[in-house]
């Protein structure tokens, strides 16, 4: 069973099940879980996994359109290192000082494999779900897609060539450490009719709010703003796009948005709003320039 699968089982259990953070009397809260071998290429310093960490669940916080208002994180390891220790928490408290919050301690463990579990909090009247797409409106990102991608080819290099290269591994672990879109979920908040993150990947994040909306979605390829960190790797454009779209980890936003409200979302916001399609009525597929486009992401 997948983590979808899993989801899916557990949704009859659990209200909140089904968006990206649970909203509870306007208080947002939601919680992530990171290994080393599975999250933390080799490469990565403790300063970039605590950026990372803080940064996956500050980004559910942003998809529900909330403010944050603080996170905590659990970090286990083999041993406690004095100083990838205090550059973890340096790291973490360096994203949510990006975004206006405060991170505010949390646990510490022996495990055996590198592994941090965090929770963010935040606050909303009036949060945005995964349901509520309407035929005609347009389908939005925010930033450019890919980077995570990039960042693992860089890992890649940097650690199978002959000669370390810390050139490569600087820019791998930059682009790695991205930005929560807190400000934008807030902006998209007064305007959405559904949002996301997109840390599953585009591909997959459509195909979730197609399912939670009961609608479909025409992409166009050529709208979809690719990160240029991806064709610094990428053979073809292709591939580019192939990567832009499916490997996921980029904690952009995905939502949809009447057209009207597009000029004032993007004068509002402190990131690039891109429109790469529209939603379809209920009984429409998932398109991509006319074609079929499949469910293909990150899985856990």
């Amino acid at each position: 069973m997948d983590e979808r699968a899993a989801l899916r089982l557990l949704s009859d259990e659990l209200a909140a099940v089904g968006d990206d953070a649970a909203v509870v009397d306007g208080l947002v809260v939601t919680t992530d879980m990171l290994h080393e071998r599975t999250d933390f290429p080799a490469g990565t310093t403790r300063y970039t996994a605590g950026w990372r960490a803080i940064g996956a669940s500050l980004s559910d916080v942003a998809a529900m359109g909330a403010e944050a208002t603080a996170a905590v994180a659990a970090y286990a390891a083999p041993r406690f290192d004095r100083d990838e220790l205090l550059e973890f928490i340096r790291g973490a408290a360096d994203v949510c000082e990006r975004v206006g919050t405060e991170y505010v301690g949390g646990d510490l463990d022996g495990h055996e494999e590198f592994t941090v579990t965090t929770t963010a909090i935040g606050r909303t009247d009036d949060p945005v779900r995964r349901r509520g797409a309407t035929a005609g409106d347009v389908v939005c990102v925010t930033g450019t897609l890919g980077r995570s991608a990039a960042a693992l080819e860089y890992f890649e290099r940097a650690t199978t060539s002959d000669t370390a290269d810390d050139r490569l591994v600087e820019r791998a672990n930059d682009l790695f450490r991205f930005a929560p879109r807190i400000p934008a979920g807030q902006v998209l908040a007064s305007r959405a009719t559904a949002m996301m993150d997109s840390s599953d990947g585009l591909a997959r994040s459509l195909h979730q709010l197609a399912e939670a909306s009961d609608c479909g979605f025409a992409i166009e390829s050529d709208r979809i703003p690719i990160d240029d960190s991806v064709r610094e790797v990428a053979a073809t454009d292709d591939e580019a796009l192939e990567l832009a779209t499916t490997f996921g980890e980029d904690f952009e936003l995905v939502a949809t948005l009447p057209e009207t409200a597009l000029s004032a979302v993007r004068e509002a916001a402190d990131v690039p709003v891109s429109v790469i399609g529209s939603v379809l009525e209920p009984d429409a597929s998932i398109t991509m320039d006319g074609e079929p486009l499949a469910d293909q992401g990150y899985t856990h």
